[in-house]
């Protein structure tokens, strides 16, 4: 009696091309979302960083008005002495801390609407007005 053997291949282990490409989908996905998420958050920093830094410039702009007995005429006389400045103590900025999280100067008014100066933080899109990150905020709120 003769049986006759059959020999089966082993067959190879591993993933077909159609799992490999629906997990890949499902990662690209999931990491879309992921960076979404954290665009926002990364915005939101930025706006909370842009208020505080018209707080700190406010002060600055306070500084050069006890020196000189009023505020500059433009922010960038906190950097460097003007000439009517009899009494510039200064410098009382850097360059940097003329321009806000988004790389865009601070709006400045000197007599300013709502005091003897005004600084305005125009927001991440850079356009009076706006809601949430696009929403101005002022040295006097």
């Amino acid at each position: 009696m003769s049986a006759k053997r059959i020999h089966r291949l082993p067959r190879a282990a591993g993933f077909s091309l159609i799992e490999m490409l629906a997990v890949i989908v499902l990662i690209g996905i999931v990491a879309g979302i992921v960076v979404q998420q954290v665009g926002k958050n990364v915005d939101k920093g930025k706006y909370g960083s842009g208020k505080a830094q018209v707080q700190a410039l406010a002060g600055k702009v306070e500084a050069y008005s006890l020196d000189n007995g009023s505020p500059p005429a433009r922010l960038e006389d906190l950097v460097s002495k003007p000439g009517n400045a009899s009494n510039w103590q200064g410098p009382y900025a850097k360059e940097s801390d003329l321009k806000d999280p988004f790389g865009r100067p601070f709006q400045y008014k000197s007599p300013g609407e709502h005091g003897d100066f005004d600084i305005i933080f125009l927001g991440k899109d850079g356009q009076a007005g706006g809601d949430g990150v696009n929403q101005d905020y002022g040295n006097w709120q």
